[in-house]
């Protein structure tokens, strides 16, 4: 062998070397990473930075806690405070809530939980990640109302909390009357990822107003003209499930990719307009396709809706009322507003802002 082959030899066996100790090094890095960000998944940008309650930081999963999800939009802090209290006082499970919320948000949400009776509530405070949804909406996600954008946060549940089997999402428009775990032991059958409350259920749908069509329907969510819709084969008079309350597996919902699937549908959408000009929603219509006949059923108690429609007070009974597990101002019109029914049991859970920029909005005399 000449001396030339020899240093060409030498070369390639530094170079290996070389690539053999970054390799390892980045494997270190990795690992370090890793044990200071749990929350981290592996090849996966997270929708998400996190932040924990004091009692959290000391304290690892245990198989007991009962996960909770809800979002806090800054206009609507109230509502999650509310929602949150309800839940607190109405349970002696160990509910830890994981709040999904937007970094303007985070100092506002702090200080109300700190200075008031939910200072002893376990929490999580997660602030979602706008660019998530590029390329999967119609409009910059920047530009989206809060309320809009944190309504995708349903779609990353086992993102937020990865060690977990089973959680709870909850819309900030709820008041929960009975025991979370009660809700939280829903049976789901083999295979389903996610429990949904059907809108022909007998507890709410005499909730639907008269004449507003097919609303409770797949056909008032999606556009059954559309080729991509035709191709699935549902039928258009299917009933439609209201996903302000979902109770999930997160190991099915992993297994089956429910995210990624969620995801296709929004994107699929933002290219061919896939939704119904009738939806109000962003949110159900890829919900339903994906979950078409395929989830199972939650007890029509712990989510009676439609608490924010017109007229409701005239629609159900003070006693139906006081009797539901779980109420859900769906509709136009939230309690924390002026023209809302049944404010007295909102009001009930309502925690006063102790930075007094959040005032629910409440008839005077002179306007009845």
């Amino acid at each position: 062998m000449t001396l030339r082959r020899v240093n060409v030899v030498i070369l390639v066996l530094l170079a290996v070397a070389f690539l053999i100790i970054v390799q390892r090094n980045l494997l270190n890095l990795n690992d370090f990473l890793q044990r200071e960000n749990p929350d981290a998944v592996p090849g996966v940008i997270l929708p998400f930075e996190s932040e924990l309650s004091p009692d959290l930081r000391q304290e690892s999963v245990t198989g007991d806690e009962i996960p909770v999800v809800i979002t806090a939009a800054e206009e609507r802090l109230g509502a999650v405070v509310a929602a949150m209290n309800s839940v607190s006082q109405n349970s002696k499970a160990n509910v830890v809530f994981k709040i999904v919320t937007l970094n303007d948000t985070v100092d506002h949400l702090k200080m109300w939980l700190s200075k008031t009776r939910l200072n002893n509530a376990k929490y999580k405070i997660i602030v979602f990640n706008p660019d998530t949804v590029n390329g999967k909406v119609f409009k910059d996600p920047k530009s989206l109302e809060t309320v809009k954008l944190l309504t995708f946060a349903r779609f990353y549940l086992p993102v937020y909390i990865p060690d977990a089997e089973k959680a709870i999402y909850l819309d900030d428009d709820v008041i929960v009357q009975g025991d979370i775990q009660e809700l939280y032991e829903t049976n789901l059958k083999p295979g389903h990822a996610a429990a949904f409350s059907d809108d022909c259920d007998s507890a709410s749908a005499k909730g639907i107003v008269r004449g507003a069509g097919n609303q409770n329907k797949y056909i008032g969510f999606l556009d059954f003209r559309k080729e991509a819709i035709k191709k699935l084969g549902m039928r258009a008079n299917t009933c439609s499930f209201n996903p302000g309350v979902i109770i999930a597996n997160l190991t099915e919902w992993k297994n089956q990719n429910i995210t990624s699937q969620l995801e296709h549908w929004m994107e699929l959408n933002a290219q061919e307009d896939l939704y119904s000009n009738l939806a109000d929603s962003i949110t159900t219509p890829p919900l339903l396709i994906v979950f078409y006949k395929h989830h199972s059923s939650i007890d029509p108690m712990w989510h009676v809706r439609y608490l924010g429609i017109t007229d409701a007070g005239n629609r159900y009974s003070p006693q139906f009322v006081k009797a539901a597990k779980l109420l859900h101002w769906s509709g136009h019109y939230k309690p924390w507003g002026r023209t809302s029914s049944f404010t007295d049991v909102w009001d009930k859970w309502y925690i006063p802002d102790p930075t007094g920029k959040f005032n629910p909005v409440r008839r005077h005399l002179s306007d009845k």
